[in-house]
Formats: C-alpha cells, sequence, structure tokens
C-alpha cells in the first residue's frame, strides 16, 4: 500500500449536473479512499453564479484555501478550473495534475467564433480568432506546467503533445462508468413508434445531430414507424428542433437534459444507439451504451476506436458519408443475429473501463509526483 496521500479535486460539475466530469469526479472521491489517497473538493457550481472574471478569482480563493491541507493538486480541465487552480498550486507550492478530455480553445471557436476546421487541423493551425488564441494559450500553459496531464484516450494524448506537452508527462486513463440501474423512460418518449434510434450528447455542431436526422428521414422509407430520441441539451438546440419539424414531421422528441438514470434508461430502450460525432475525445456516453449492451452505430473519429471494434461491439462508418451511417443502421436493424451479437460484445468489453482499473491507475500517478 502506498503511504498516505491527499488530494484536492477542482470540478467544473459535480453530480447532479450532468456530464463526464462530474461522473469521475464523484467516483474518485468515492473510490480513492480504498487506494490510500484522501479526497478534498472545491466544486466551480458554487461559484458559478458570480459574474465572470470575479467567479474565477472566487474560485481560485476557494481552492487556495482548500490547498492547504492538500499533498497534490488535480483539475479536471485545463481552462475554467484548471487555470486558477494551477494558480493556486503554484502560490502553495503544491505539485499539480491536470486532466484533459478535449480541446477547449477548438470547442470554442467552433460554437462561438466561426473556426470550421477539424480539431486535428486546428492543432496545427497558427492563425486563429484572437478570443481563441488566448484559449489556447491558456490550455497549452497549464498542461505544460502540470507534473502530468491525464487523459482518456490514445487519440487526446496525441492532440495533448501537438501542444508541446512531453509525452512522457502524459497519462492515458480510461474513463470509468458508475454501475446505476435505468430509471423509468421519461413519458415524452414510450408512445414513439418502433424501430427507436436514440442520440445523446450535448448538442453542439460536432455531435452531428443533424446528420442522424438525415439518417431517420431516409431510413423511413423502409421503417415507416421509425422513430428518434435526442437526449441532452445545448446551444444548437433550437435549430436542430426546428430541422427535424421540417425533416420529420413527427415521430421525434428532444427531451433535453434528464436526469442521469432517465437518461440510461432511454439509451438501453434502445433499438439502436446512434453517435454520428465529427470529433470525440472518448465519449463517456458512448462508454455507458455499451454498458447497456446497446447496439450501437459510431463514426470512426478520436476516442471512439478506442471503444468500438467494427463487429465485435457495435458498428463503425466513416465521418461525413451519411450514405454509409444509413446503411450501417439499416444492417443493425434488419439482422437479428448481428444484433445479438454487437450486444453482448458491447457488454463484455467493458472490462477495460472498470472503476478498479481506473482509480488504481490515477492513486498510482497521485503518488508518483509526490
Amino acid at each position: 500500500m502506498y503511504p498516505y496521500m491527499r488530494v484536492l479535486i477542482a470540478t467544473p460539475l459535480y453530480p447532479p449536473e450532468p456530464g463526464g466530469p462530474a461522473t469521475y469526479a464523484r467516483i474518485l472521491e468515492e473510490q480513492l479512499p480504498g487506494e490510500g489517497v484522501e479526497v478534498s473538493l472545491v466544486k466551480f457550481g458554487e461559484v458559478r453564479r458570480l459574474p465572470k472574471l470575479i467567479r474565477h478569482s472566487a474560485y481560485f480563493w476557494n481552492v487556495y484555501k482548500a490547498a492547504k491541507d492538500a499533498d497534490v493538486v488535480l483539475a479536471l480541465d485545463p481552462v475554467s478550473t484548471g487555470l486558477p487552480a494551477r494558480l493556486a498550486a503554484l502560490v502553495r507550492r503544491k505539485p499539480f495534475l491536470v486532466k484533459v478530455v478535449g480541446d477547449y480553445a477548438w470547442e470554442q471557436g467552433r460554437q462561438r467564433f466561426g473556426v470550421s476546421s477539424s480539431l486535428d487541423t486546428f492543432v496545427h493551425e497558427r492563425i486563429v480568432p484572437p478570443q481563441v488564441s488566448l484559449f489556447r494559450f491558456v490550455q497549452t500553459a497549464v498542461a505544460r506546467s502540470a507534473a502530468a496531464v491525464i487523459v482518456p484516450s490514445e487519440y487526446l494524448k496525441r492532440i495533448v503533445c501537438v501542444w508541446g506537452v512531453p509525452q512522457e508527462q502524459i497519462a492515458v486513463i480510461y474513463n470509468a462508468v458508475l454501475p446505476e440501474e435505468p430509471a423509468t423512460i421519461p413519458e415524452s418518449v414510450t408512445p414513439l413508434g418502433r424501430p427507436r434510434i436514440v442520440t445523446a450528447g450535448r448538442l453542439v455542431p460536432w455531435k452531428g445531430i443533424g446528420g442522424v436526422i438525415d439518417a431517420v428521414e431516409r431510413l423511413r422509407s423502409e421503417f415507416p414507424e421509425l422513430s428518434l430520441v435526442v437526449v441532452g441539451d445545448g446551444p444548437d438546440r433550437a435549430h436542430l428542433e426546428a430541422y427535424a419539424r421540417a425533416r420529420l414531421s413527427d415521430g421525434y422528441v428532444f427531451t433535453g437534459t434528464v436526469p442521469h438514470q432517465e437518461a440510461l434508461a432511454v439509451i438501453k430502450d434502445a433499438d439502436l444507439f446512434v453517435l454520428n460525432s465529427t470529433y470525440e475525445g472518448l465519449s463517456h456516453l458512448l462508454i455507458e451504451a455499451l454498458s447497456l449492451g446497446a447496439v450501437t452505430v459510431a463514426t470512426d473519429v478520436g476516442g471512439n476506436p478506442e471503444l468500438i471494434t467494427h463487429e465485435e461491439n457495435g458498428l463503425l462508418v466513416p465521418v461525413r458519408e451519411p450514405g454509409r451511417l444509413v446503411e450501417a443502421c439499416q444492417r443493425a436493424l434488419n439482422d437479428g443475429t448481428l444484433r445479438t451479437k454487437l450486444s453482448a460484445g458491447a457488454a463484455a468489453s467493458m472490462h477495460r473501463f472498470s472503476m478498479e482499473d481506473m482509480t488504481r491507475q490515477t492513486a498510482k500517478l497521485i503518488h508518483a509526483i509526490t
């Protein structure tokens, strides 16, 4: 057993807030003590109500106070919590770790500042909008200054290497999922026809929700009662709902944000789970879908091929090839033998994403840098 340690986790989200960082923070809080690491948390949600800049100053102060008794500071993102947590750790002279689950600068650029390139192209571009350049500077400075960077996929390790972080300072630790029993399906979903396709995630451009709507429209020539459920919320919701009205007319539901166990119930009840992203670091929702034995079709981008082995636990399709997406969905809906194989393979593949492995590797890293 390692000597007793204390880690302070600076987290942008915490249950009941949705999202991977919230789940990750709770798993570490519950599991790390079994590995000899006491956990304390500083939640960004406690200051989110404050105006910008003020909230980050307040968050710095909260981390600074809490870090007094910590041996290590771990931030679960490199910008909103990462920058104030890094500064607090620096002032307190504490070792600092950061987890990177995506490229914040690119995500903000795509949503707000007119960036249109893929992440793989963006990380090599020198000229970007000024606001995006600031976000890029912050995330890379925080990552480069950390004793180690945790990423959930080999794909993101390659991205962070481009930021200028030496690969020996980057630890790939796959995310785990909390074992939760699905709740009841929302009343808005139960009347929908069968078969039923479900997609989920934050409603942002790179999730490819519009492409799923297009696929459902085309598939209805063969499956007239086919319905669609979109789980999640985000800045593109109004646009996507209008698009669905125009293309599908009826037989679809946007659930918005629902309790996590309800989201799991919707995915488990689906005839097909589709993830049509053009970018994924490592999709927590995809891990959860596989853990539920969902029959899954996903694009072969980012970390998705690290989760899905084609025709073993899901089907992979090339990104931005709508015809291939439709063909894969047709095949999965029509072939009962394949569906049984994929569902069994999905559940069996979860041994790589156990809480025990994730916790053990994280604890080992925490002890290694002190």
